[in-house]
């Protein structure tokens, strides 16, 4: 498709409308632009971009520029990714041989049960290795379970206007658990009694934004779980089986969900970052749980879960923008975050 027109020139054209666009969203941010005929919208941006280069370019790869673009000035992004952030298609099919692939999959099988309905979206994906489970949860309120028979178990939580933003596997309880804004889920996936048997723990003070379980043997009627909010606190919670009968609470049930008071349990928090908690993990072979934030001071904290309990010092760690995820590697020892 570039064959027929002046490729260089029609590069160096998007590039010069890229160094407009990054001027009026500086001129913008400082208060200094003042609208006129030359102010470039996503309209005039995809217009443009058409004209330069015709139909190499997709829709989806004009809208995904601009919005990096608009987001974050100080960051370019290369124009290579107009064409689909350098990706390579050939004749429509692909070789697992091409050495540009990342990830290399011997095997795969797609699953044609559909999980999440229109305009909804996975907000949290586990793998239970030891039960060979797969745990998803939709934006919106749909939790299901996939097991190696690929068997689903599915349930849909009527969430009023609260959205899920995480969740994780009770191991010892065997219940699956999410967040929302305001409420803590506890699915009974396997129970015969009904798809919907399980319990909400509320109130819940702060917007809660991610959480996973704290794998520990010692107990085997109890489980321990973190969270985080949206005002850089995490929160350690431990569950019991004898909670779901002695804490359950008067006003009986919440949508389809027996309700547990949220008063009754001894939950330690502790403000460990001035932003959003992007992300809470704990590592059993470090027995130390890490927590992420686009704080740019408090960054990543890792340390004991005793650290939630008391105000000793957490070992902390400063990235510049902050850190949106991390993970650990046991055979290299060593921690990544990206930001």
């Amino acid at each position: 498709a570039l064959e027929s027109i002046d490729f260089k020139n029609a590069l160096e054209q998007f590039q010069d409308l890229v160094e407009k666009m990054i001027i009026q969203k500086t001129k913008e941010s400082s208060g200094l632009c003042t609208k006129d005929g030359d102010e470039i919208d996503y309209d005039k941006f995809y217009s443009t971009t058409q004209t330069l280069f015709g139909p190499a370019v997709k829709d989806q790869n004009i809208q995904a520029f601009f919005r990096k673009i608009m987001s974050n000035p100080d960051e370019r992004p290369e124009w290579p990714e107009i064409f689909g952030c350098f990706t390579e298609e050939r004749d429509g099919t692909s070789s697992p041989s091409k050495e540009s692939m990342v990830l290399l999959i011997s095997e795969k099988q797609q699953i044609t049960h559909s999980v999440v309905k229109r305009k909804d979206i996975i907000k949290g994906i586990v793998k239970v290795p030891l039960l060979d489970l797969t745990i998803t949860a939709s934006q919106r309120g749909v939790l299901t379970v996939f097991n190696k028979q690929c068997r689903v178990y599915v349930m849909y939580v009527k969430m009023g206007t609260a959205w899920i933003t995480g969740c994780d596997y009770l191991p010892n309880l065997k219940y699956v658990v999410a967040v929302t804004e305001s409420t803590i889920i506890l699915w009974d996936y396997k129970s015969k009694e009904s798809k919907s048997n399980g319990f909400v723990i509320k109130p819940v003070k702060n917007c809660l934004l991610c959480v996973c379980t704290v794998t520990m043997a010692d107990n085997l009627a109890k489980d321990t779980i973190l969270m985080g909010d949206y005002k850089g606190y995490v929160y350690l919670l431990t569950i019991t089986s004898d909670d779901f009968i002695m804490k359950q609470s008067k006003t009986g049930k919440v949508s389809q969900f027996k309700v547990l008071d949220s008063e009754s349990f001894d939950i330690p928090k502790r403000k460990l970052h001035d932003d959003w908690v992007g992300k809470v993990k704990y590592f059993p072979s470090l027995k130390r749980f890490g927590s992420c934030s686009t704080d740019s001071i408090n960054s990543f904290v890792l340390d004991d879960i005793k650290r939630l309990e008391d105000q000793l010092p957490v070992k902390e760690f400063s990235v510049p923008k902050g850190v949106n995820a991390f993970t650990y590697c046991g055979k290299a020892k060593v921690i990544v975050t990206g930001g």
